[in-house]
């Protein structure tokens, strides 16, 4: 498989992988909200998200993505299938139940579950990682 080829394949998980974590964001937030009423804004947030302990089970994601970034941005490197396979992988073991440095994520996600957009938008990004080992 050609660079152009995998960087297209990983391109299109990135927008699935946004919405799935902006669901789980959302979820997060109105967790937070019910015990300690409304956030003040996208800086306060933003602030939350960094910072607070009630928030802190989402990084696992936030750091795959961003990495999954800087891949794509590396313009000066050659993409193989072993890209994918990584991004595969790494996806595998935040959501494989006999992983324990991620329990803490899958904590937090499978309470998040409940949340019809999160389904979806799972569904979505899993459907497109499905799709890549065509």
């Amino acid at each position: 498989m050609t660079d152009a080829a995998v960087r297209a394949k990983l391109t299109a998980l990135v927008p699935a992988l946004r919405h799935f974590h902006s669901a789980l964001l959302d979820f997060a937030k109105s967790d937070y909200e019910f015990l300690n009423g409304p956030v003040g804004g996208p800086f306060e947030l933003y602030s939350l998200v960094m910072n607070h302990p009630q928030f802190q089970w989402l990084r696992p994601l936030s750091g795959l993505m961003a990495t999954l970034d800087e891949v794509l941005d590396a313009k000066d490197t050659t993409l193989t299938e072993r890209n994918v396979t990584d991004i595969r992988q790494a996806l595998g073991l935040l959501f494989a139940e006999t992983d324990t440095r991620f329990a803490e994520f899958r904590g937090g996600y499978n309470r998040a579950r409940t949340d019809l957009r999160v389904r979806e938008t799972e569904a979505k990004w899993r459907e497109i990682l499905h799709s890549l080992e065509a």
